[in-house]
């Protein structure tokens, strides 16, 4: 009788654990996401939404598994598809952006210039990244965020112009463009300074 107690504790214990270890690649994702984070790490790790519902799943389940009181089942049951309920707009008005430009610096094969594209409802998006390095250990630097909202806050091109300077071209250039010139560290890559319109 003890030990098939146990199982479902054992299982339910399991099963906790994992969530903490999801909560923890997050964080790790979360972590090198940031300027000068390692890019592999972040792009395996960082997706809040998918690790949160991943983790009430985990959580759910301990619960089923290792508590046998039907209230309180039935309360996380309600609890989970409730927190479901909630994430569905987060995840359809979502956008993940997406890698639409990667330029390597003349002379520097391990730096590049990455581009990412997306959207926040009908206003365009943009983020400009020098990456510097190789496989896993390869860090990304923040050059530039652009909200097209306004069109003289778009991006319209970002190019290199050297193996230490960037050039960022803003606005429409038929009418009223702005060029934004910007040097990075000759050793790790990372811009001198950044630029955030809209």
């Amino acid at each position: 009788m003890e030990t098939t107690a146990r199982h479902p504790r054992k299982r339910a214990r399991t099963l906790v654990l994992a969530a903490v270890l999801v909560c923890f690649a997050e964080l790790a994702g979360w972590w090198c996401s940031q300027d000068g984070g390692l890019v592999l790490v972040a792009k395996l790790f960082h997706h809040p939404l998918l690790f949160g519902v991943l983790v009430v799943g985990l959580l759910t389940a301990a619960v089923f598994v290792g508590v046998r009181n039907l209230a309180v089942r039935i309360l996380t049951g309600i609890a989970a598809a409730l927190a479901a309920f909630a994430a569905v707009p987060f995840a359809l008005l979502a956008s993940i952006p997406s890698e639409t430009s990667d330029r390597t610096a003349p002379g520097r094969p391990d730096r590049h210039l990455v581009i990412e594209e997306g959207s926040a409802m009908i206003d365009p998006l943009w983020w400009v990244y020098v990456d510097e390095g190789w496989g896993p250990t390869q860090r990304r630097w923040k050059v530039g965020y652009f909200n097209g909202d306004d069109f003289t806050n778009g991006l319209h091109e970002a190019s290199w112009v050297g193996p230490d300077r960037i050039r960022i071209v803003t606005g429409d250039p038929a009418e009223e463009a702005q060029v934004h010139l910007i040097d990075v560290d000759p050793e790790t890559g990372r811009p001198l300074r950044t630029l955030t319109l809209g």
